[in-house]
């Protein structure tokens, strides 16, 4: 049986610079950028740690399919995606936390 996946979004302060991935556990992942676990990273050189849109799905296979759609959108596609989710680009970390409790 497959494991669960997720797409995310995460972003800067300013909101310049987007960042999609895939992972099988959010939480640890967004933690590890948060806390530039790897400082070499794209997301630590350039400060993204504001998780701005996430979606869950069956299996990891379904979330890579879609982080390579995604990816391969144009930028106003995933301003949109996050916007429908997310209008006040609100850091959702806290209550992803939460809503895994």
């Amino acid at each position: 049986m497959g494991r669960g996946g997720y797409i995310y979004i995460i972003t800067n302060t300013t909101h310049s610079v987007l960042y999609i991935g895939v992972t099988s556990d959010i939480i640890s992942r967004i933690w590890d950028h948060r806390n530039k676990t790897y400082p070499d990273s794209f997301t630590a050189k350039y400060n993204c740690n504001k998780l701005v849109y996430y979606k869950g799905y069956a299996h990891i296979e379904e979330a890579i399919a879609a982080e390579k759609l995604l990816k391969g959108g144009s930028r106003a596609k995933k301003i949109r995606l996050i916007t429908e989710m997310n209008a006040q680009w609100l850091d959702l970390y806290g209550g992803l936390i939460e809503d895994m409790r």
